[in-house]
């Protein structure tokens, strides 16, 4: 089944398996509802525990993603980028899916608190065993991250394989392209992207 042909009614269970994270987490959040019931709506919806077992879901995946259990009557409003990612993080977890899209999901946020989302993101994937579709245009963080890349340039696959297979023997001009304007973490190499132009990009 292509999910574009799917009813509402049919993608109703497969949801329950496949979550999002997104980009921004100022917005993916609804600013009238507190954490609790940020965290709490996705097992209502799939009318899954009693009152107690909710809550006693929601404290555990609050924990799990490092937050203190006061944050649940607070608002989105009160926390930091960071802190409201991992909030996003927390609701796409809580029904326990199988896969995870990660969409940009740190390319808003501070170097230093990408990192620490980063961490957090490869911690849950060996705790709960998940499985992360990560959409990025950081190829640092793709390789940090990911075991397997695909290489989109304007709506097409153009190159696919393990991810040191496509950073060390690119096999196309467009990923030779991408790879090469990745910054050196040694400031002392200079930066020398290849040209779009003369590889006819």
């Amino acid at each position: 089944h292509q999910l574009h042909e799917l009813t509402d009614a049919e993608l109703i269970p497969l949801r329950q398996e496949m979550q999002m994270v997104f980009q921004d987490p100022f917005s993916s959040l609804n600013p009238r509802m507190t954490v609790q019931e940020i965290l709490e709506e996705p097992l209502i919806i799939h009318s899954i525990g009693t009152r107690a077992s909710r809550r006693e879901a929601v404290l555990d995946i609050l924990d799990r993603v490092q937050m203190e259990s006061d944050s649940l009557t607070r608002y989105p409003h009160a926390f930091s980028g960071g802190q409201r990612q991992r909030i996003g993080i927390a609701r796409a977890l809580i029904l326990r899916p199988k896969l995870v899209v990660c969409d940009e999901a740190v390319s808003a946020l501070d170097v230093s608190v990408q990192a620490q989302i980063i961490n957090l993101l490869e911690d849950l994937q060996k705790e709960l065993g998940l499985t992360y579709l990560f959409v990025a245009h950081d190829l640092s963080v793709v390789r940090h991250i990911c075991d397997r890349i695909l290489v989109m340039h304007r709506g097409r696959v153009v190159e696919a394989g393990p991810v040191e297979d496509v950073f060390t023997s690119p096999r196309e001009d467009y990923t030779r392209l991408l790879l090469s304007a990745i910054p050196s973490p040694d400031p002392d190499v200079p930066l020398e992207p290849l040209d779009r132009q003369a590889l006819g990009l």
